[in-house]
């Protein structure tokens, strides 16, 4: 992986250190010629591998780049954007900054967390410049050295996606601790966290397209979700989570060519069918896929990777 150390060894003892800046969070607003406005809120963190072993055992803090040092190169950075510009591009934008600027620097890792804010719709109309908090998170990572070799990924996370029919589960194991009943017919709800690598080596092969990385991340999006949910009026049948995990993966690899893997996990999370009944009103409640108790404690988890036969996850 890009980035990666082996460390020295130090008075006998294998040493390896590296220093950042965590959760730096920045809003940027950018008014586009027709008037509307872009916003996007980064939660970011920049950890840097350098050459600054003689702070740690002699004292010397001549090639610390100070922290608060790092903090206010995002702020910088984020008003040196004069268009709008994705997570993706600017964890690029600051990894290439820490690694070309400071000469002491091997290596940068920034992650961004994006918040979800999205645009308003007031009367089917957009708003120019409100927005909302919606839900899913956008994550990138990048891992980049001097040399240029890249480890670029991003993520979704907390995207809750629920079926309430064509999901079922039969023929598991069945032993003296056994009482889930097999079924073809309930719930199906899930919060989806999914990582994908992009298949770029270096900061050179990434392309210089505008908002590429945002199109890719509602591609993935739209791929996840509809294949979940499968065509509108009659659905796709789920036989497991677990088959409906690698339908998804798959499909994304085959869509997004770019990516080289995807790491899902998706929790069960359970809604039990109601039944109430007592000895003097034994149908109380009957249950008829109809009524049902949230529990997302305790869930079922269930996650896997699917890697192109030349990429490394």
């Amino acid at each position: 992986m890009a980035g990666k150390e082996e460390g020295e060894v130090i008075e006998g003892f294998k040493f390896v250190q590296n220093h950042g800046k965590d959760r730096v969070r920045v809003g940027r607003v950018w008014k586009n010629s027709n008037g509307f406005y872009h916003f996007v809120e980064w939660n970011v963190s920049i950890s840097l591998l350098s050459d600054c072993i003689r702070s740690y055992v002699n004292d010397d803090n001549s090639n610390i780049v100070a922290t608060d040092t790092m903090k206010n190169t995002v702020y910088a950075k984020a008003k040196e954007c004069k268009e709008q510009i994705t997570a993706e591009d600017f964890a690029v934008l600051l990894a290439k900054h820490f690694t070309s600027y400071y000469k002491q620097v091997t290596s940068a890792i920034v992650k961004i967390i994006e918040k979800p804010w999205k645009r308003v719709f007031v009367d089917g109309q957009p708003h120019r410049h409100g927005f909302e908090l919606g839900s899913e998170k956008h994550v990138v990572e990048v891992v980049l050295n001097k040399a240029g070799a890249i480890t670029l990924s991003s993520s979704i996370e907390e995207l809750s996606l629920l079926k309430t029919t064509k999901s079922g589960f039969e023929g598991f194991v069945r032993d003296k601790y056994t009482l889930l009943p097999e079924t073809r017919e309930r719930m199906l709800a899930t919060t989806v966290s999914a990582t994908w690598r992009f298949s770029f080596d270096n900061v050179n092969d990434i392309p210089l397209k505008p908002m590429y990385f945002a199109e890719r991340y509602f591609e993935v999006r739209k791929v996840l979700v509809s294949t979940f949910f499968g065509p509108p009026n009659e659905g796709v049948y789920s036989p497991s989570v677990q088959s409906t995990l690698y339908q998804m993966g798959k499909a994304v690899l085959n869509k997004c060519h770019d990516i080289s893997s995807i790491k899902l996990k998706m929790p069960n999370l359970h809604f039990l069918p109601v039944n109430l009944s007592s000895m003097q009103n034994p149908n109380l409640v009957k249950f008829a896929d109809d009524v049902f108790l949230p529990t997302d404690e305790p869930h079922g988890t269930i996650e896997a990777s699917l890697s192109r036969l030349h990429s490394r996850m």
